[in-house]
């Protein structure tokens, strides 16, 4: 029987953070992964449509572990893995059904100068939105990302109390709570400006009407606009392969097709795993990057499992559409060339339909569409004079209950004339938006929430944000209101991945601070 400091299961961003810091520290560390392949959600692959063409099959954009403390604490050491990042100066752009486009850019006297004209003060109320959250970064930022049950946040509340006054701050907390259509009703008069930001209350796992949905919004267009969006030299994939590199280099074991069947656990104490293979592994301490329902009702199936970790809730499913094209795109708007990524949609009303359909198990009428172009920020994505296009539907049902537009026969689980008809929809919507669709389209690839969920076990029903994201499944709250940070009622084991605090996408944050609380 091997033993170890640290076993980790799964090998997705977290993990790949908390082995790359433990191992660092001079632990041993294991990570077992049951995919032949290491990364999670970042995975690249050459063989989605035609030779030659790397595709981002799942993550594309890397803003937010850029911007992270995990970045922070690795980004010498991952450069020197070979982690290399590309970027446009236009992370984000809308693309209204009537051709109207408005696009962000990286220069915020720019981006008010340009809001301005169309909406009286819509460029002014935008410096306000994301310099009152660079004001409040570190409070803010701190909030979103260290353990929130800690003497480090009852510190952190109180300064920033002080520094307030109570008064203030309870006024502060209620803005945050707004939702996303409340803040853009209330604050920007053109329907281009709200366009720009109503789809990406979706990628936070949230809808226009969810509670902070608000504040997460305008978390991201600071982001945005500070840090671009960013993707990885080469594709996603190669950030798996540089931490792979790193956490070797450190001593550390990665073993895929490895599948943890269950958490061995004695007088109350995490001990170990076995696998699939009937194989005991022992270790110090064991840290699970899982949904809940795989950790307590799988890996520690008939032992601790805290009675709400039962009606965890699952999200909308995620759709990708990938496309190989045969020459640069012709936006039916100028300006969108360089533009990482652009929503296709005509704004709040429109954001909030299709994720109501999709909340309810309907296929959408009309799709919220996110487009991504990596070939215009990395070139070595495909043959010299082509194109790529990623496509992300965040509205995607998971069990379909029918087609909203009553055009598509339908079964409750997605079956691929379901899929295929779908992303003929998706197409549909795309080529009304481009010119020279017809001459250009060489190949495409779709991939239903039920796909993905093959890929990646943690993509629960095509989740890929590892839960609802509404309030009661958040901060203190995830992933149920018992769990104090990332510990679990079992001793020595660990819970990290999307469905724990910090909550979805590529920070790190929650493999990050259990590291850390382990010394790394």
């Amino acid at each position: 029987m091997a033993a170890f400091d640290h076993v980790i299961i799964g090998s997705g961003i977290n993990a790949l953070v908390a082995a790359a810091l433990l191992s660092r520290k001079g632990d041993s560390v294991l990570v077992v992964e049951r995919e032949d392949r290491i990364g999670g959600c970042m995975y690249t692959s050459d063989a989605v449509t035609c030779p030659g063409f790397h595709h981002d099959v799942m993550a594309a954009t890397f803003v937010l572990f850029l911007t992270s403390p995990a970045y922070a604490a690795l980004a010498e050491d991952l450069g020197k893995h070979g982690l290399a990042f590309c970027h446009s100066p236009h992370p984000t752009a809308v693309l209204r059904p009537g051709g109207s486009a408005l696009v962000l850019g990286m220069d915020r006297a720019a981006n008010i100068a340009a809001f301005n004209t169309r909406g009286a003060g819509d460029g002014d109320q935008h410096g306000r939105d994301v310099g009152a959250i660079e004001a409040d970064a570190e409070f803010l930022f701190a909030l979103l990302g260290q353990p929130l049950w800690s003497r480090q946040t009852m510190t952190l509340l109180a300064k920033q109390a002080w520094k307030k006054g109570l008064g203030p701050l309870k006024a502060w907390f209620g803005e945050a709570m707004e939702p996303s259509r409340g803040w853009l009703e209330t604050r920007y008069g053109s329907a281009d400006v709200q366009a720009l930001w109503a789809a990406w209350v979706l990628h936070v796992g949230l809808t226009p009407e969810a509670t902070y949905g608000g504040q997460m919004s305008r978390v991201i267009a600071f982001a945005l606009e500070a840090a671009g969006a960013p993707v990885v030299k080469g594709g996603a994939g190669q950030a798996a392969a540089a931490f792979r590199s790193l956490v070797e280099a450190n001593g550390g074991i990665l073993r895929t097709g490895v599948e943890a069947t269950k958490i061995i656990v004695e007088n109350g104490k995490a001990v170990g795993i076995e696998t699939a293979q009937a194989e005991r592994i022992l270790a110090r301490n064991v840290i699970a990057s899982t949904a809940p329902g795989q950790l307590y009702e799988g890996l520690l199936a008939g032992g601790s499992s805290p009675e709400t970790a039962k009606k965890y809730r699952h999200g909308r499913g995620n759709f990708q559409l990938h496309y190989a094209l045969d020459g640069p795109v012709e936006w039916e708007a100028a300006g969108l060339e360089d533009v990482a990524l652009i929503h296709l949609t005509d704004g709040i009303d429109a954001v909030s339909k299709s994720s109501n359909e999709a909340e309810r198990g309907m296929l959408p009428v009309v799709p919220t569409i996110c487009v991504g172009q990596p070939d215009r920020l990395d070139p070595s994505r495909c043959p010299e004079g082509k194109a790529i296009l990623w496509l992300q539907i965040p509205d995607a049902p998971t069990v379909i209950k029918g087609d909203a537009a009553c055009e598509i026969e339908t079964v409750p689980a997605w079956s691929e004339a379901m899929r295929e008809a779908f992303a003929d929809r998706i197409e549909g919507v795309l080529s009304k938006h481009i010119k020279n669709w017809d001459k250009i389209k060489l190949a495409r690839r779709a991939y239903s929430p039920r796909d993905l969920e093959q890929m990646n076990v943690n993509l629960v029903g095509g989740d890929p944000y590892g839960g609802v994201c509404t309030l009661d499944q958040f901060f203190v709250w995830r992933p149920v209101a018992g769990q104090v940070n990332n510990g679990t009622p079992v001793k020595n084991l660990y819970h990290i991945g999307a469905s724990t605090h910090p909550g979805p996408g590529l920070g790190g944050g929650s493999g990050l601070n259990v590291a850390k609380g382990l010394g790394g």
